[in-house]
C-alpha cells in the first residue's frame, strides 16, 4: 500500500497529474482501509460493497480526468468493483493471490510500455508482490487479509486503466483488454464457481470452501495448485505481450484470443470440479 500509494502521488517526468493520481489514491486508501477494518471486526457485506462502488469511481473520475472517455471510465471503474472481490475470493492458500497479481502486473508494465504512466506503476506492483510471496509460499507466516486482497484488486484495475490512456503511440484501449488474458484463472475461477451458487440457490456472498484452487489443493496441495495457476497465467501473460501493440492490426486476434483462453479456462474449471466430485462420490481410502 505505502509502495502504491508513493508511486501514484509522485511528482516526476512520467508521474500523474495531481488532479488525476489523487482520486485514484483515495480508492486505493479507501478500498484498504475497508479491509483492514474488516480483518478486525468484520463489516456488513453491504457497507464493504458501497465502499468499493465509491472507490470504482473514484478511479473511473481519475481516468477521467487523465483524457479516457466516459463510457470506457465507466467499464474501469465497475471492474474495479469486480477484481477488488474476486482477488478477496481466491485469496485462500498460500501464495495465489499475489504471484497472480505479480503475473498481470508484470504483463501490464509491458502492455504500457517505457515511458508510459503504467510502465512504473506495473513493474513497482510486481516488485511488492514478489517481495512478499517469501513470507507467503510455500509456508504462510504472514497473511494478505482483506486490506492486502481488495487493494492489489483495485490497483489492477487502476493498472489496465493506465495501459488503456496508452503512452506516445496514442489509446491503449486494446492492450487493456490483453490483460484479461493472465488474468482469466482468477476471472473464470470466481465467476463460474459463483454463478453455480447463485443457481444453486445458496447464500452466494458467504465463504465458502467451492472454488476450483480450493478442490485442487485439497488433492494436490497448496504449492502445487499456486504453481499450477502461475503457470497458467504465465501463458497467458505471453500472449498478451505476443499480442499487444497493434490494436487495428489484431483487433479481431485479441478478441478471439482472450475468448479462446476464457473458453480453456473455464473447461479446465469444470474438469477440477468434476475430479473433485468423483473422489467426494468415492470416498476415502479404506
Amino acid at each position: 500500500m505505502v509502495v502504491m500509494l508513493v508511486a501514484l502521488l509522485w511528482p516526476g517526468k512520467h508521474g500523474l497529474q495531481a488532479a488525476v493520481a489523487l482520486p485514484m489514491a483515495l480508492g486505493l486508501a479507501l478500498v484498504a482501509g475497508m479491509g483492514w477494518w474488516d480483518d478486525h471486526r468484520p463489516l456488513s457485506a453491504r457497507l464493504r460493497l458501497a465502499a468499493h462502488v465509491v472507490a470504482g469511481m473514484l478511479l473511473a473520475a481519475g481516468l477521467h480526468g487523465a483524457g479516457l472517455d466516459v463510457p470506457t471510465c465507466v467499464v474501469l471503474g465497475v471492474t474495479a468493483v469486480v477484481l477488488v472481490n474476486v482477488w478477496n475470493f481466491m485469496d485462500g492458500i498460500n501464495g495465489l493471490a499475489a504471484s497472480q497479481a505479480a503475473l498481470v502486473a508484470a504483463t501490464a508494465a509491458v502492455l504500457a510500455g517505457p515511458g508510459a504512466q503504467g510502465w512504473m506503476p506495473g513493474w513497482l506492483l510486481m516488485a511488492a508482490c514478489i517481495g512478499f510471496i517469501p513470507f507467503n509460499f510455500p509456508r504462510a507466516r504472514i497473511f494478505l487479509g482483506d486490506v492486502g486482497s481488495g487493494a492489489l484488486g483495485y490497483l489492477l484495475a487502476l493498472l489496465a486503466g493506465l495501459v488503456a490512456l496508452g503512452g506516445a503511440d496514442g489509446p491503449g484501449r486494446g492492450d487493456a483488454m490483453l490483460l484479461l488474458l493472465p488474468a482469466s484463472a482468477f476471472l473464470v475461477d470466481a465467476s463460474l464457481t459463483l454463478a453455480r451458487r447463485i443457481l444453486r440457490r445458496e447464500r452466494w456472498w458467504e465463504p465458502h470452501v467451492q472454488h476450483a484452487y480450493q478442490a485442487s489443493a485439497r488433492r494436490h496441495g497448496h504449492t502445487v495448485t499456486t504453481l499450477a495457476y502461475g503457470l497458467w497465467s504465465a501463458g497467458g501473460a505471453w500472449l498478451a505481450w505476443m499480442l499487444g501493440g497493434n490494436d487495428r492490426a489484431v483487433g479481431f486476434m485479441m478478441c478471439a484470443a482472450v475468448a479462446a483462453w476464457q473458453g480453456m479456462g473455464a473447461c479446465w474449471w469444470w474438469y477440477l470440479q468434476d475430479f473433485e466430485r468423483r473422489m467426494t462420490a468415492r470416498g476415502p481410502r479404506t
